[in-house]
């Protein structure tokens, strides 16, 4: 065994020993990289400049923005706005309430970006909502864990910035862009799942449609939608940087907040920034100490050997396309986001790239899998939130989901294989010429 496959093994096998060991993430990564690090005899003050380097980027000067405008926007009384709206827009459907819940979930990731805020902040208010007509808790519980994954897909998302830097020469705003209707995708796939059970257990229909109430409803939120507006218009349009527009869009909010909704006071603001403070402290240690893990990789050619072993496994586009898929997933249900953006995607973005999957369609289908690794067991930090909320056992919760990760795999493979779908909007605005797909690499 040559010195290089040792020093792999030294830093892969440290690294899942210690997530067995339930070490902490940050700490598993740090571990692991300092352990292969000393193995090969280089000087350890590499990982200091390794984690000054991985946070030194302009671009995530945007994260701490994004996350300040959720938290603030996410207590300042904008959750019952948009339940209200998604109510007008759908109440009226079999399982309306389920329906309800998934388009919320769609219209709140435009502001949280979060399937952590999304399932605290909407499900404490639609799981007893749902429980008190008639719906099965763990029934709730699952849609409201389900579509907590489309407010990572919708922009603005922290997660979509750290992938644009971690890839380099992609746009933050294609990416933006291209959330959308792959979010709007999983809604659509949640809906039928959600309303065949519906249909089959009877459950209730809500007021009929009012094309008056929708427009009250529409106008009452506005001022909430208003602040995806500026992030995603203003760096499509140009006008502002990612961080620019977010740092704007964290002053409407705080506005909003305080004057036009009132859901938040002075005294209230200060405690949002200390919850962003603890969000944002976990968020650059994870970048910081992934930093050092993927320093390791490249410098042990890793990427280059996982192109080789999963192309020597098959050489046909699709089966890599599901090789891929089925990594991110696994990768998903035992790390957090961060960690598996800045240590998979130089490995496997060439890889994706080969087979004639763009840059962008792949960062939507980094975070798609992510999304739905964090809904999963062993991990699933998305998963214990929920059922925490709703005080019902883990795997009774689990039991409740299985129809629910059907109808996401199924939108995964819709995002995987129809290309347009993640591209047609950044095309229109020219971010994106290329994105043939990969069955049209298989001719």
């Amino acid at each position: 065994m040559t010195a290089n496959t040792m020093a792999i093994a030294v830093l892969l096998v440290s690294f899942f020993v210690m997530i067995l060991l339930r070490f902490p993430i940050a700490y598993a990564v740090a571990l692991s990289s300092i352990f292969c690090l000393t193995y090969q005899g280089i000087p350890l003050n590499t990982v200091a400049q390794q984690m000054v380097k991985g946070i030194s980027s302009f671009s995530l000067m945007a994260v701490p923005f994004f996350i300040t405008m959720g938290v603030l926007m996410g207590t300042g009384g904008i959750s019952e706005k948009l339940l209200d709206l998604a109510d007008a827009c759908v109440g009226w459907m079999t399982g309306g309430l389920a329906m309800v819940n998934i388009v919320a979930s769609y219209f709140f990731g435009g502001i949280s970006g979060s399937a952590s805020a999304d399932t605290a902040s909407l499900g404490s208010l639609e799981i007893p909502m749902m429980v008190d007509r008639g719906y099965d808790v763990d029934f709730a519980t699952a849609v409201t864990i389900a579509s907590s994954v489309e407010g990572m897909l919708v922009p603005p998302s922290h997660n979509m910035v750290i992938y644009a830097t971690t890839a380099g020469g992609i746009s933050i705003g294609a990416l933006f862009l291209a959330g959308y209707l792959p979010g709007a995708v999983l809604a659509i796939s949640l809906m039928v799942g959600s309303y065949v059970i519906s249909l089959k257990r009877h459950y209730p229909k809500g007021e009929p449609f009012s094309v008056k109430i929708l427009f009250k409803q529409l106008t009452t939120s506005l001022w909430a939608l208003l602040s995806i507006l500026i992030v995603v218009v203003g760096v499509v349009a140009g006008i502002f940087t990612a961080t620019e527009s977010a740092a704007i869009a964290v002053i409407y909010s705080l506005f909003v907040s305080l004057y036009i909704y009132k859901g938040v006071t002075w005294k209230g603001v200060w405690t949002c920034l200390n919850s962003c403070i603890d969000t944002l402290s976990i968020v650059l240690i994870l970048i910081s100490t992934s930093s050092v893990f993927g320093y390791c990789l490249t410098r042990l050619h890793v990427p280059d050997l996982a192109a080789n072993l999963i192309t020597g496994v098959s050489d046909n586009p699709v089966v890599i396309a599901i090789l891929l898929n089925i990594i991110l997933l696994v990768l998903g249900c035992i790390m957090d986001m961060a960690p598996i953006i800045l240590i998979s995607t130089p490995i496997l973005l060439p890889i994706a790239q080969s087979i004639g999957i763009d840059p962008v369609q792949y960062g939507i289908l980094l975070v798609l899998n992510c999304g739905i690794g964090l809904l999963t067991p062993p991990v699933g930090a998305v998963l214990f939130i929920g059922s925490a909320i709703a005080h019902r056992p883990i795997e009774k919760v689990v039991v409740a989901m299985v129809p629910f990760y059907c109808m996401m795999i199924i939108a995964l493979l819709c995002v995987t294989f129809v290309p347009e779908v993640s591209l047609c909007i950044p095309k229109l605005f020219g971010y994106v010429q290329t994105g043939a797909g990969i069955l049209a690499s298989m001719g």
